[in-house]
Parts: C-alpha cells; structure tokens; sequence
C-alpha cells in the first residue's frame, strides 16, 4: 500500500534534487552595467573605455586621513604605494591620482581594480604596507567594487538571522495552528525546498548562461546581491500560503473522523482547482518581469514563476500528500507537555441545509 506514496516521494524528491543542485555554486555580486541589455548604446560606450582605461571605470579610491599629509612623510608613503601598484602582477594599474583637502589632513589616492582579486591585494597587501606605516593616520578603502564587497559580507552575516527568524516563526506558526510537530517540520521542510529549486534554476539561467538570446541577458559571476534574500521572504510567504491552505482542508476531514490518507486524498482533491489557478495566474504574471531590460528584473521574475509553478505541481501535488500518506497518524504527533497550546478549530464544512424540507412542511 505505500509503495505508490513511497515512489512518488521518491521522484518528487529527486526531480527537486536536480533542479536545485546548481545552488551549491551560487555566487552573488553587486549590480553594474553589465546587468543592463547587453546592446544597449551606453554599455557599448562603457566597455570600450573601461578596456582602453580601466582605471577610469571603476578605480579604487584609498582615502588617507593623517595630521598632515603635505609633508614628506606622506610623500615617502605614496612613492611606496606607486611602487607596490607597479610590481602588483596587474592586479592594480595606473595613473595613481592624488587629491588632497584644503586642510591637508586628508588624502583620496585613486588607483585602477584590473583583476578579480585586485581589492583583497589592495586591502590586505597593498595599503597596510604603505599608507599603514604613516605615523598617526588611517587609510580605508572605497569605490565601486569596495561598496559592493562590503555589502556582500554584510548581507552574508545577516542571511543566518534572517533565515533562523522566518523559519523558527513559520514553525512555530504550523505547530499551534495544527498542534503537531510533524506537521511544522514537513512544513519548513518543504518550503525550504521550494526555494531551494528557485535558486537552483536561477544560477543554472543567470551563472551558466542558459537562455541568454532568448532572455536578451549576458551570463555574469553571480546573481544580484540582494536577490537571495529578497527571493527567500517572498516565496517562503507564498509557499506557506499554498501550506496553510491545504493543510487547512486535510485537517478538516480528519477531524470528520476520515482517515490521514482519506483526508489527505479529499483536500487535495478540494484545493487543486484553486491552487491551479492561482499558480497559473502568478506565473504568468512574474514572467513578464523576465522580458524587461535590467538584469535583477530578469532574476526576479524567473525566480519568482519557476518556484511558485514547481509549489503548485511537485510539492503541493505530489510531495506533500506522498509524505503525509506514508507518515499516516504520525503526522498529527504531538508531545504531551506541549499540551497546553491552544485549540484552533478547522471548521468542516456545514451539513446539507434541511431549509428544503422545513419550506415543503409549511406550504403543506
């Protein structure tokens, strides 16, 4: 008897494995203007300047703040500093430019970013053994690709947070709406895997490069840095939606006296037509955002239809009722000290209305 729900779990679980395997190499990087349309004329402009001047395009400014820096000591600092730009293996290129305040107690020394790693050797190499022996002063970085990489780090310390908070409140929310553990594990769970299979279809398009002259977009390091983030609340709220829903429903039958996999077969069967019809109209509606110009656009509307039409066919079709099949009773397993959480009735529906006979009874 469970070999059927035993076998769809199965499939459902692997077809989810694939579409989401490419988020092991999800990479994220700030916007620039290789997320605009590829033929654009500004972008044409832009990398004809940015291969003849690099340095122009997007040049690391390594700001200077000392008691003075009109002085020799400052001097001796940057001829140091247009040295190590020099035997920097190309990861910096010149002109090194210097402005100075009218104050003369800061400095922005102006340097050009040619390779991938010409900011970590900027920062960690470059500036700590120049600008970082000046007596009394400090010397921080910044630009373009200095801002991009700060808010990086800054959005990669918040995800674990941000994550812990919406997946320790959806489950909480499941286990008293329900009262059962089970329940709010496989509700987390396969939520989780619904944004998996987003990311995962999001860097196989955008990373590898997959439907380039369809989508009108060139294949870049990584998505959007925000992206990631700003996917996860959004689907996370539309899965637990379509999770609600149905749940709602199966719940009621079994408090009807149905069993799991009657009540299970019964509230599918009850919201399929709705959940359809939502999902088609989501769909369609987010992939317009993939035929307008801007690159995060495009994410976000990929993103957006490809995790709700795999929400509404796989998970909630497939997945959900094969694992609720094949956990039977235990789905509504709740511990005894957790008793105390309150009852939230799943109201079944009303019963046939007698009002017919009671109209015949008083024409008679």
């Amino acid at each position: 008897m469970l070999a059927k729900p035993l076998l769809s779990a199965i499939v459902a679980v692997g077809a989810l494995a694939v579409i989401a395997s490419p988020v092991i190499d999800l990479r994220t990087k700030g916007q620039g203007i290789e997320d605009l349309p590829p033929k654009a004329p500004v972008v044409q402009a832009y990398k004809a300047i940015d291969g003849a001047f690099p340095s122009k395009t997007s040049p690391a400014r390594v700001v200077v703040q000392a008691a003075t820096v009109k002085g020799a000591p400052f001097d001796q600092q940057l001829a140091a500093f247009k040295t190590a730009v020099t035997k920097s293996g190309g990861a910096l290129t010149g002109p090194v430019e210097v402005e100075i305040n009218p104050a003369g107690t800061v400095a922005v020394v102006s340097v050009g970013l040619v390779s991938d790693d010409a900011l970590g050797t900027l920062r960690e190499n470059v500036v700590p053994a120049t600008f970082g022996h000046l007596a009394g002063g400090t010397a921080l970085v910044t630009g373009e690709k200095a801002t991009n990489a700060d808010f990086n780090a800054r959005l990669d310390a918040s995800l674990p947070w941000v994550f812990t908070f919406v997946l320790g409140l959806a489950f909480i929310l499941l286990l008293v709406s329900f009262r059962s553990v089970v329940v709010a594990i496989t509700g987390v769970v396969l939520n989780l895997f619904s944004v998996a299979a987003a990311y995962g279809m999001l860097v196989w398009v955008f990373q590898y490069g997959h439907f380039e002259k369809e989508l009108q977009f060139e294949a870049a390091s990584g998505l959007i840095n925000w992206m990631p983030l700003f996917l996860f609340i959004i689907l996370f709220g539309l899965s637990m939606d379509y999770h609600v829903f149905v749940l709602s429903r199966i719940r009621e039958g079994y408090d009807r006296g149905l069993t799991t996999k009657q009540a299970v077969r019964e509230g599918i069967g009850r919201t399929a037509g709705v959940i359809t019809s939502a999902a088609v109209v989501m769909v369609a509606v987010f992939a317009l955002f993939a035929t307008l110009p801007l690159a995060s656009t495009k994410q976000l509307g990929v993103g957006l239809a490809a995790a709700v039409l795999l929400d509404a066919t796989i998970i909630r079709a497939v997945l959900l009722p094969a694992v609720m099949a094949l956990l039977g009773e235990k789905n509504w397993w709740l511990p005894k000290w957790l008793g105390w959480l309150p009852q939230i009735a799943h109201e079944p529906p009303p019963a046939p209305s007698a009002e017919p006979e009671r109209e015949l009874a008083t024409v008679s």
